[in-house]
């Protein structure tokens, strides 16, 4: 099982680096972690997705409270949450296969970014399941290279996720969260 946790966290030089350190240093496993601004630019977000089989994500939350630049921490896994991920996938395409390789992209609402002598880039912005299921048909075709950014999530409608408030919910409060 995988569990998604939201982490905003201040917009500084070296939070991702600390974010990172900590990961290494309690030997805990992340699928994917994603940064990005927010709507503020004094924060920053970060999605983050744990195999619980091996992490369980709330010691990830209790881990990332003792950095001093972690706002908030939002479990989303069993929320109501949009998570999409992007991916480019350059595909050997000759002239006869393109019409195939466009009619594919567009069952997945994925579209043609670039078209060169012998291949195409695809790109798709959907649920990890639609990208793995388009790259499994595009295979056949020949990928060349591949690149994915991972989720990024967001809640539903004006529903927040499970927030771990320090202090309210076992965290010990820094002194730096609202």
């Amino acid at each position: 099982m995988r569990q998604t946790l939201i982490a905003t966290v201040e917009n500084k030089p070296g939070v991702l680096n600390r974010v990172a350190s900590l990961f290494r240093r309690r030997n805990f496993n992340i699928d994917s972690l994603n940064v990005g601004r927010t709507e503020n630019p004094d924060f920053s977000r970060m999605t983050i997705v744990v195999d619980s089989r091996d992490t369980e994500a709330r010691k990830v939350e209790a881990n990332l409270y003792k950095l001093v630049n972690v706002v908030d921490v939002q479990d989303v896994t069993h929320r109501p949450a949009l998570l999409r991920e992007l991916a480019l996938i350059k595909v050997k395409a000759s002239p006869s296969q393109r019409g195939e390789i466009v009619n594919l992209a567009s069952i997945f609402r994925a579209r043609i970014v670039d078209v060169a002598e012998e291949c195409v880039v695809v790109q798709i912005v959907s649920g990890e399941e639609k990208v793995n299921s388009l790259i499994e048909l595009l295979r056949p075709f020949g990928i060349i290279e591949m690149v994915r950014t991972g989720h990024v999530a967001m809640m539903r409608g004006t529903t927040e996720g499970v927030r771990h408030t320090p202090g309210a919910n076992g965290h010990p409060s820094n002194g730096h969260h609202p």
